[in-house]
């Protein structure tokens, strides 16, 4: 996605502060800037809107204004771009674990703005791309699971080994064009509602 198609959002009360940010992002190209200075219609301006960028600008941080942020980033799952006058490590923790892309403190200048929101769209890219891959693994072992345990009921109840508990299961997935997964799941709630 090119920089003029790539929409973003600004959120500020100080209308000076949101000009430096809009300016620096304009100057690199981007077109798609809505400055937002009423933070009580954040929810409703993202769900408007539907930025594919958010940046976020507080002059002074209230721990109460930090927490509201650092869990709507963990909701609208896009890249969040925070600007503060001034933290502590606790909240740079925070908005870390909350999914903040890039965390600034007192660096506020029109030339750092587009280095900046690259960099938290390559972090918030990685960051999915980590947690994707993570999503698949834990299915992966949960889908291991039930086809191990599927194949336990097998050698049970038809005296076979693993193997051939394992064949059983793959010809039935293929005979009824399904995934070895839902077969397995199948044969678990057909035995779970028999009983023991």
């Amino acid at each position: 996605m090119s920089a003029s198609e790539l929409s973003i959002l600004i959120i500020d009360e100080n209308r000076i502060r949101a000009s430096i940010i809009e300016d620096g992002l304009r100057e690199a190209g981007h077109m798609r800037v809505v400055v937002l200075h009423d933070v009580n219609q954040v929810a409703r301006t993202i769900q408007d809107s539907d930025p594919d960028v958010i940046v976020i600008d507080l002059e002074n941080p209230q721990r109460d204004t930090l927490e509201h942020f650092f869990s709507l980033s963990k909701v609208v799952q896009r890249p969040i771009a925070m600007f503060v006058d001034r933290s502590d490590g606790a909240m740079i923790e925070k908005s870390v674990e909350a999914g903040v892309s890039a965390y600034v403190v007192d660096g506020l200048r029109k030339e750092r703005v587009k280095p900046i929101l690259d960099m938290a769209i390559s972090r918030f890219n990685a960051f999915a791309k980590l947690r994707q891959e993570l999503a698949d693994v834990r299915s992966e072992l949960e889908d291991r699971k039930l086809v191990d345990r599927a194949k336990g009921i097998l050698m049970k109840t038809r005296g076979v080994g693993e193997a051939d508990a394992y064949a059983l299961l793959r010809s039935a997935a293929m005979n009824q064009n399904r995934k070895l997964v839902e077969i397995a799941q199948s044969l678990i709630t057909a035995a779970d509602l028999l009983g023991p």
